[in-house]
């Protein structure tokens, strides 16, 4: 149990709610605070935004598992998603996600032992068919998968967050594309 939203979450879903006309409208920003709170969304995280928005309980519940975003249970610092749809498949995707099975040592839906990365899951597109195989990791794309560009990134990953900079966005070149 992680417990009620201290003040400072609690005060800043009341500024949310009220930028809407409705409160319902403020369920999901409310639930981002719960999640950067606790690092996923809590049973009671969802009490208290139905409290504070004057919403049924299950109003909130009903938002939180509908949306992929809202994580149910502690996740990694990182998320991993692999596309497996005709494109990426054709072109490997099923190598790189038993490559990602051994390098991480989780199936599709765990989350590594150093809590680092949530292999959120396989996706059936993440619309990269042009650099299939493709994946995503915190929102931002790789394409031209092999095992070892994965591993690659995945390294990098790992030294940033023992070097403390900003997160890893992938390189861009003249045209928009990432690098291959």
């Amino acid at each position: 149990m992680t417990g009620p939203l201290p003040h400072a979450a609690r005060a800043e879903i009341e500024r949310i709610r009220d930028r809407y006309p409705q409160p319902r409208s403020a369920i999901l920003p409310a639930l981002w605070v719960v999640q950067h709170e606790h690092g996923h969304v809590t049973p009671e995280g969802m009490e208290d935004v139905a409290n504070v928005l004057g919403l049924a309980r299950s109003d909130v519940e009903a938002v939180a598992t509908f949306y992929s975003m809202y994580f149910q249970k502690p996740h990694g610092r990182h998320e991993v998603l692999v596309c497996i749809n005709v494109s990426c498949a054709l072109r490997g995707a099923d190598d790189i996600v038993t490559h990602l099975e051994r390098s991480l040592g989780c199936p599709s839906g765990g989350t590594t032992e150093d809590g680092a990365f949530t292999w959120g899951s396989t996706v059936e597109c993440l619309g990269g068919c042009g650099g299939a195989p493709a994946m995503q990791v915190d929102h931002h794309f790789h394409e031209n998968l092999t095992p070892q560009r994965v591993d690659d990134i995945l390294g990098r990953i790992r030294e940033l967050e023992t070097t403390a900079e900003a997160p890893l966005k992938p390189q861009r070149r003249r045209g928009g594309k990432a690098p291959r």
